[in-house]
């Protein structure tokens, strides 16, 4: 029997231990633990010191009208009552069928986004292919803009424009898993939901934080970040 050192036998454990962690081929991780996503980012959203919290949870596309909400918001805080925009933080919650606006053109693209969602993009009048609501047209303010000016960044209100007044946007980890079971369904695809997964997620949208379970994350941004809550 050949001796085993103690380097040897640390490093086995650590590999069954991963090996038993992670999900088996071909099965789903329809469940995140505290160790796959970064939950020191969402700490920061929690304990973050401003005057105003919000939380929009969002589930349907409706045309992107939710970002429309977040962008008065951010006015009305701003100028209607004066509140400077380091003491706002809002958070846009992304589960159900618009966690997929958490995703880039390319998502958009290879799984149909848009003929799948109903989600037609006004400048085709055809069903999106890539992310509509992602791309801002406008330039980052370099000085004092007119907020009533539709061309300003004040009224912009793509998912880029909004991430540059502050705004964080949040990835439901299980709506992905439950939306690649709907991809595979509903376009015959010959991959695993665990690939589709992986996929989509590789191309979040940068500044995105995938979370475990929007349900919970809402609650917790709720209970012990105080965040007001508002659905759209």
């Amino acid at each position: 029997m050949s001796n085993v050192t103690r380097r040897e036998l640390v490093a086995a454990t650590g590999a069954l231990c991963a090996s038993l962690a992670a999900p088996a081929a071909g099965n789903a991780q329809l469940v995140y633990t505290k160790a796959d996503w970064k939950m020191e980012e969402f700490q920061e959203l929690v304990k973050k010191a401003v005057r105003v919290r919000q939380v929009f949870d969002v589930t349907a596309i409706n045309e992107g009208k939710f970002l429309n909400n977040i962008k008065n918001a951010l006015n009305g805080f701003e100028f209607g009552f004066g509140i400077p925009p380091k003491q706002v933080q809002i958070v846009a919650a992304l589960h159900g069928p618009a966690n997929m606006i958490n995703y880039d053109d390319s998502m958009w693209a290879k799984y149909k986004v848009g003929e799948w969602l109903g989600v037609t993009d006004p400048a085709t009048g055809k069903p999106a292919v890539k992310n509509i609501f992602l791309a801002s047209t406008v330039a980052k303010a370099a000085g004092k803009e007119d907020p009533s000016d539709e061309k300003s960044s004040y009224q912009d209100k793509s998912v880029e424009g909004l991430q540059r007044r502050g705004v964080k946007f949040l990835s439901c980890h299980t709506a992905t898993e439950e939306q690649a079971k709907q991809l595979i369904a509903k376009w015959k695809l010959a991959e695993d939901r665990e690939t589709i997964v992986k996929d989509l997620q590789a191309h979040t949208v940068p500044g995105v934080l995938i979370t475990p379970s929007m349900v919970a994350t809402v609650a917790l941004l709720q209970i012990e970040g105080h965040y007001n809550y508002i659905t759209v």
